[in-house]
């Protein structure tokens, strides 16, 4: 398939070594004074305007990091009206159900996909990144031959915006769970027992958990917020505005969330 991409950073990158490595033909979006040999080396072309990126495409890529770059590329931006009709948009960054359906109503030439991501380049590099699918069952299985490039599973949960849905509950748990371990931790220490021992013996006990094995992988709480602590206060706050727009809150996670201190102080 013509792949027009936009987003080659840290988790675009591998996705775009995934797509020319499958024989796609990539023309990925480069801005500014960025180096486009990196690109070309992977097997892609390297395009300067979005004009280019998506003429001819069968699909555009989107993996931008914040909902505010999304709506300045699809809502502000040129790239829906450069893409040919009957092709499709893919949304992979974590935005709002509400950015995919200004997306989709801002157009009646493409199809508009939202499958946010979990996971990291590690897994693109695997072919296992987890991908949460919103979309009509016909654009999604169009697109498996490029998604299943990287994507294992790859999750079709319901309708557009269905993807974001269920990656903003994901995300809204794993802050959850991270905001639970930590509580644990500082129990444990105000016992006696330092926090490597607990997260070590923790692992091999009933509570054991994907998020406590990466918390444990990291060292510490500390060590994995310093890493990782801008993606969940991003991910935190979208899932925050989002249940205000729609009336509600996070209930019982907001409490384990703010524990954690990354979620209400962004």
């Amino acid at each position: 398939m013509k792949v027009g991409f936009v987003g080659a950073g840290r988790m675009g990158r591998p996705m775009v070594a995934r797509l020319a490595a499958a024989g796609h033909d990539v023309r990925v979006l480069i801005r500014g004074a960025s180096d486009p040999t990196k690109l070309e080396a992977l097997g892609a072309t390297a395009v300067t305007a979005v004009t280019d990126a998506a003429a001819g495409a069968d699909v555009v890529v989107l993996c931008v990091f914040t909902d505010e770059q999304v709506r300045q590329v699809c809502l502000d931006g040129a790239l829906l009206s450069k893409m040919p009709p009957g092709s499709t948009l893919v949304v992979h960054t974590t935005t709002s159900p509400t950015t995919i359906e200004a997306i989709a109503a801002h157009t009646d030439r493409v199809e508009v996909v939202d499958a946010p991501v979990s996971g990291g380049p590690h897994d693109i590099a695997a072919g296992t990144l987890t991908l949460f699918v919103g979309g009509a069952d016909d654009a999604v299985a169009r697109l498996q031959p490029v998604l299943a490039c990287y994507g294992d599973p790859v999750l079709h949960v319901g309708p557009r915006g269905a993807g974001q849905t269920v990656k903003l509950v994901n995300n809204a748990l794993f802050a959850g769970h991270i905001g639970l371990l930590a509580e644990s931790v500082r129990l444990g220490e105000r016992l006696g027992v330092p926090e490597s021992t607990v997260l070590g013996a923790l692992a091999h006990g009933s509570t054991t958990s994907r998020v406590l094995d990466i918390v444990a992988a990291s060292g510490s709480v500390a060590g994995f917020i310093e890493v990782a602590g801008e993606f969940v206060r991003k991910d935190v706050a979208v899932v925050r505005s989002i249940a205000e727009e729609l009336g509600s809150d996070l209930g019982a996670l907001d409490t384990v969330i703010d524990a954690l201190d990354v979620g209400g102080k962004v």
